[in-house]
């Protein structure tokens, strides 16, 4: 039994009607053809049972604080129920990708049942070529992108032949849910812990409040800052770390994709070789993740122009950030900030969006480099527990009034260079299926490198962003791009 964290919290609160909390997976594979195999979610299922001890959050569910003194608590499932978490589905001849990203879309905009452990897991088949796949979702309360790809790993192998685990030392025996009674106490001595930890750590991180995404453009969070800044000087504290005078606010233009959301997804994806990433990357320099990041502001500049919407100034993208440290593998809480980069989607040669994109990248590094790693987890320690539902919410709203504080959210999970097999079939692609909402914007780009491919997956709202796909397509056309300019020069 353990206490979610305060950041963990915060993505139990913002769901709404329009709105989901977990993240997911489509991981497509090639299932075995000998003679005798059958693969089908028995063979998923008995693969997952065996080491659900692995992943203890799997049998775990919330137990909520009477009143909402204070956050949730994982505790054991009594009722836990292997076959209600892992079920199957066939899509209907072809079996087509976009047959299949449809479905996804739909699984992927119900929310979780909160009286059960936060996950599920659907083996699909009928795809074309005999293939088959397994999208699996998670609360982001439990794992953050990191974790997540931790806990992929534990479950997938490196060989056709699943490795042996080793069992269970006892059966699985759950521990009876806590009474009210317990979980009162407990939450009482919580909110004490709290207090203790709010007053060792909220000031630093008040000095760094207008440094969140979007904030410095509300004059009450700037003069919080000031005010805490002062408070420190007078104190004798830490002056804050000053942020490179080059550097600027980033003010995000209002585009299509910002907007309030409704509660439909589209969801497609796709992958390019990571070898022709490299060509580019050994004529221009840069990370792996940079040239992403130009493929990312090509393909967004063809999709406003479609739309007859493409701003004269660069869109401005949040880029989540892992802050673990060295130990805290394993751990499934969240341990994630954000940086904010530009997008030079305006600029329509495309060296000169590289470079100018580089250079954004270049600079949101070391603005995130000025502020403290912990400032989002420290910063939810101030959210009020009761009725934080309503004030997550209120503050994601407040923070569009001005205009939105970044247009979309793109992140990289980096994954293994080897092929992977899930029950002896061989994983031909790990397509992430992240979240939208009204703060983060319509469209939210996740990509996953694996086995020489970098694997996108991008979810949007189906209303804001019906063609989806379209964006797919121009990702692989801003690569061939980028490597014929690179081979040209």
């Amino acid at each position: 039994m353990h206490q979610l964290s305060p950041l963990d919290a915060q993505f139990l609160m913002i769901e709404s009607p329009t709105t989901v909390g977990h993240v997911g997976s489509l991981v497509v594979v090639d299932p075995p053809t000998g003679d005798g195999d059958r693969w089908t979610v028995d063979t998923v299922r008995a693969l997952i049972e065996s080491r659900l001890h692995l992943v203890p959050i799997f049998r775990q569910r919330l137990a909520e604080v009477p009143f909402g003194l204070t956050r949730p608590y994982w505790v054991d499932d009594p009722y836990f129920d292997l076959e209600f978490h892992i079920r199957e589905l066939a899509i209907p001849q072809p079996g087509s990708a976009a047959q299949l990203g449809e479905q996804v879309a739909r699984l992927h905009a119900r929310a979780l049942d909160r009286q059960r452990p936060l996950w599920e897991l659907y083996v699909i088949t009928g795809l074309t070529d005999g293939r088959a796949a397994v999208y699996s979702k998670v609360h982001h309360a439990a794992i953050d992108g990191v974790s997540g790809a931790e806990l992929l790993s534990t479950l997938l192998d490196i060989r056709p032949t699943p490795r042996q685990v080793e069992p269970e030392d006892e059966r699985f025996d759950p521990r009876p849910l806590p009474s009210r009674r317990d979980l009162l106490g407990r939450g009482l001595a919580s909110m004490l812990s709290d207090q203790a930890q709010i007053a060792r750590t909220v000031p630093l991180a008040l000095r760094h409040l207008d440094q969140l995404p979007g904030a410095g453009s509300h004059g009450v969070v700037r003069g919080i800052s000031d005010a805490a800044s002062l408070v420190a000087r007078l104190t004798g504290a830490e002056r804050r770390a000053q942020v490179s005078a080059t550097s600027r606010d980033l003010k995000a233009p209002r585009t299509p994709l910002n907007g309030p959301i409704t509660a439909h997804r589209r969801f497609s994806f796709g992958s390019v070789p990571l070898a022709d990433i490299k060509t580019v990357r050994r004529r221009y320099g840069g990370t792996v993740n940079d040239i992403a990041m130009v493929l990312c502001t090509a393909a967004l500049r063809r999709w406003l122009l479609d739309h007859d919407a493409l701003p004269q100034t660069p869109l401005v993208a949040a880029v989540p950030v892992s802050v673990r440290r060295r130990g805290q593998e394993g751990s499934a809480a969240n341990q994630i900030s954000v940086m904010l980069a530009e997008l030079p989607t305006h600029l329509a040669d495309p060296e000169a969006r590289l470079e100018a994109t580089r250079a954004s990248m270049e600079l949101a590094k070391a603005r995130f480099g000025a502020v403290p790693p912990t400032l989002l987890s420290d910063l939810s320690l101030l959210m009020p527990t009761a009725g934080s539902g309503l004030a997550a919410r209120s503050l994601f709203n407040l923070a569009t009034v001005p205009g939105p504080p970044f247009n979309l959210m793109i992140s990289h999970v980096p994954g293994p260079q080897v092929p992977l097999y899930v029950a002896g079939a061989r994983v031909e692609g790990v397509y992430p299926v992240s979240a939208v909402s009204d703060l983060t914007g319509a469209l939210n780009i996740t990509l996953f490198s694996y086995n020489g491919a970098l694997d996108f997956g991008l979810i949007a709202c189906r209303e804001l962003v019906p063609d989806a796909w379209n964006l797919i397509g121009y990702l692989s056309d801003a690569l061939a791009e980028l490597v014929q300019v690179s081979q040209a020069g």
